[in-house]
């Protein structure tokens, strides 16, 4: 008989899950500022690349909290994603809608983000882990706020040009 799993044991490996995403998005970042067109996008991944690094120490600090190493679990959600971006990168090179294409790659990005902060956060609120919340709190708020500027850009400017 398996051992009983318990929300403790949820939030570790959801916390490994998201440690492994942000690492590979930090990777795939630069690739996409470099591909983009539009200076306003290039400057918004450049800026998210920051951000991640920064999202990715708050994790590390959680890890602390709990006495765990920081380790990642291979998460296949964000690989195909991320695979979907760059495939995004490849068929559209060169083309006015490429742009149009990185936003929404990034979008998806961002949306399985906040789904998973928004369920750590509400998990460590349950486990009353009061430091992690406060982290993935703003991480989260990070998160939402790079989603609003993408869908901006997207509908000032970027789907616009796609058109």
């Amino acid at each position: 008989m398996a051992a009983e799993k318990t929300l403790d044991d949820l939030f570790l490996d959801t916390l490994k899950d998201i440690y492994y995403a942000e690492r590979q998005i930090v990777k795939a970042l630069p690739k996409m500022a470099k591909a983009a067109q539009s200076a306003e996008l290039k400057a918004g991944f450049e800026k998210h690349q920051v951000e991640t690094e920064g999202q990715i120490e708050r994790l590390e600090q959680i890890f602390e909290l709990l006495g765990k190493p920081a380790r990642g679990k291979t998460c296949d959600a964000i690989l195909g994603i991320l695979e979907e971006g760059k495939s995004i990168m490849d068929e559209y090179k060169g083309t006015i809608a490429l742009d149009a294409g990185l936003v929404a790659a990034a979008q998806a990005v961002e949306h399985y983000e906040i789904a998973r902060y928004g369920t750590l956060k509400t998990w460590a609120n349950e486990l009353g882990m009061k430091e992690a919340v406060t982290l993935l709190e703003a991480t989260l708020q990070e998160e939402v706020a790079t989603d609003q500027t993408l869908s901006q850009l997207a509908t000032s400017a970027v789907n616009q040009k796609a058109a």
